[in-house]
């Protein structure tokens, strides 16, 4: 026997037919029907001035709203934004204010939605932001096992031209390794930087790093050029949360230690400045007791890394079930003859796409997870 299906308006309609029947009390029949006897008197009445159509719901919104913005000033806010189409809430405001003193304006978020429903707003398109992978995890029990770099704020020097400080330092022995005077922080003078260092040094295993150029970037993974080459040569590039800079805090106080003693004043001009650096950089690690380190200098703990910089940049290699796809010049890779595209970040670079279940592949770039693809819309989710 199949089950009874029922809905509001047939309870309604049986409602009425038995209380109309004369057989129950208003009160037995609610008690019935599980509703208050305000509701079962409502419904009567309702019945009685309307018929069937009465028990029929009716919109629960307030037929009166007694701040609503008075249709002249809704007229006057829309004629100003159609002779002003550039011009935001705040200064129609103010616009009406001054040629119109008598209105009773409204709060600028009010006018917004005026004008949202206007259709007199474009959304903005909004900057496609990396997603973070969260707070790093960050253990340094010994030398090289995390490199810390950051570009100091830029200063002007004395012939006005700014310098942009590269500062890379063992997180371990707080052992600076290089604080370079730069014109910018583009990526190959950054990376001529890391290139001699990794050569007089050997490679660390990790480099912590903010999300700032030219170490990140707004594309999969949060991966740049810089931090990409990083990854080739078996290096695990890790970055702080955005706005948290205290979460590579020795860095951080060693630029404030740099800030007093080097750049205050500012020195004539970069070959200057660069000179100022390397005599802090002498103080700094060899002389400066480090009260975190218990007295001693960084000297003292640091040792070079056992992994020496290669001859030859080693290649990606991935697992025989793998999928590889070589990303081209539009930063796209060919998958069932479409392009996808993936990042101009990696162009030239070879990606590993692994089955993770029916039509979605895992993409990888060496180590890295950089997203999921769904082949059967074509759609890559960072």
């Amino acid at each position: 026997m199949p089950w009874l299906e029922t809905d509001v308006m047939k309870e309604r309609t049986k409602f009425v037919l038995a209380y109309e029947s004369g057989l129950y009390s208003m009160s037995e029949l609610c008690a019935r029907f599980g509703i208050s006897r305000e509701t079962g008197h409502t419904m009567w009445a309702r019945y009685q001035a309307q018929g069937w159509a009465g028990l029929e719901d009716r919109s629960r919104a307030p037929q009166s709203c007694p701040h609503r913005t008075p249709s002249e000033v809704e007229c006057a806010l829309l004629i100003a934004r159609k002779a002003h189409p550039t011009w935001g809430p705040v200064t129609l405001l103010d616009y009406l204010r001054r040629t119109q003193p008598g209105l009773k304006l409204p709060a600028a978020s009010t006018v917004g939605d005026i004008l949202t429903r206007a259709g007199l707003v474009q959304p903005r398109k909004t900057r496609r932001r990396a997603r973070h992978p969260g707070r790093p995890y960050v253990q340094m029990r010994a030398p090289n096992d995390v490199w810390t770099a950051d570009f100091k704020g830029q200063f002007r020097m004395r012939d006005r031209r700014y310098c942009y400080p590269l500062t890379v330092a063992d997180g371990y022995s707080r052992y600076l390794f290089a604080c370079r005077a730069r014109a910018s922080t583009e990526h190959a003078s950054a990376r001529s930087v890391f290139r001699q260092l990794f050569v007089q040094y050997g490679l660390p295993l990790q480099i912590l790093t903010d999300n700032g150029c030219p170490f990140a970037s707004v594309g999969l993974g949060g991966l740049s050029r810089l931090s990409a080459w990083w990854i080739r040569l078996g290096i695990q590039p890790i970055r702080i949360e955005p706005g948290r800079p205290e979460q590579n805090g020795r860095h951080e106080r060693m630029h404030r230690t740099l800030k007093a003693e080097a750049t205050r004043p500012a020195a004539a001009h970069i070959i200057a400045q660069q000179r100022a650096f390397e005599r802090f950089r002498r103080c700094y690690n060899e002389e400066r007791p480090h009260r975190a380190l218990h007295g001693r200098v960084p000297a003292e703990l640091y040792a070079a890394s056992p992994r020496p910089f290669p001859q030859r940049e080693p290649g990606l290699e991935y697992p025989g079930h793998f999928e590889v796809r070589k990303v081209c010049s539009n930063g796209c890779i060919k998958w069932h003859d479409e392009f996808v595209f993936i990042s101009h970040v990696l162009v030239g670079e070879p990606l590993g796409l692994e089955p993770a279940r029916d039509g979605v592949w895992s993409v990888h770039y060496g180590p890295l997870l950089l997203a999921r693809f769904d082949e059967r819309d074509h759609r890559v989710i960072g």
